[in-house]
């Protein structure tokens, strides 16, 4: 019986409780937009603008000037991955994740290189780098977009 009364005494304890509603943040931590190093450059290196290259495997090689390479993910000053863009027909938002699709390629192991399987026609190429989020550095680094021809 003793115990009886001692259970109930919990149960009603706990009724009693005031329970502390959860603290819900007011302000949601904004993401800033990491900045690019002043004079900071994308380039393709390979193929160059107006190459005709055969179809199959035609290999971009990517350059960067004045920042480095890191993995997405991995939040480095003055660093980021590249996004290849194959035949856009716009530019994505420069205040959002690049889109991942068939136009937006991205490199976010840090390759600097990739080997894309082309069939006949002419392609436009051009790079963006993005950080960490994969969201374009402020200002925007990217490429001149390239032309090439595969035959």
């Amino acid at each position: 019986m003793k115990w009886n009364w001692i259970i109930m005494l919990l149960i009603f304890a706990a009724c009693q409780a005031e329970v502390e509603p959860p603290v819900e943040s007011t302000q949601a931590e904004a993401y800033m937009p990491s900045t690019s190093a002043e004079g900071a450059a994308v380039y393709i290196i390979a193929p160059e603008d107006g190459s005709v290259v055969q179809s199959g495997a035609v290999t971009v090689k990517f350059g960067l000037s004045g920042m480095g390479v890191a993995p997405a993910g991995i939040e480095f000053d003055n660093s980021g991955h590249h996004h290849l863009l194959v035949n856009a027909e716009e530019l994505p938002p420069m205040d959002m994740p690049i889109p991942t699709d068939s136009v937006h390629l991205h490199f976010g192991l840090g390759q600097t290189e990739t080997t894309l399987d082309l069939s006949p026609g002419t392609y436009t190429l051009q790079l963006v780098l993005g950080d960490y989020a994969h969201i374009p550095h402020d200002p925007p680094v990217m490429s001149e977009p390239i032309t090439i021809k595969v035959k």
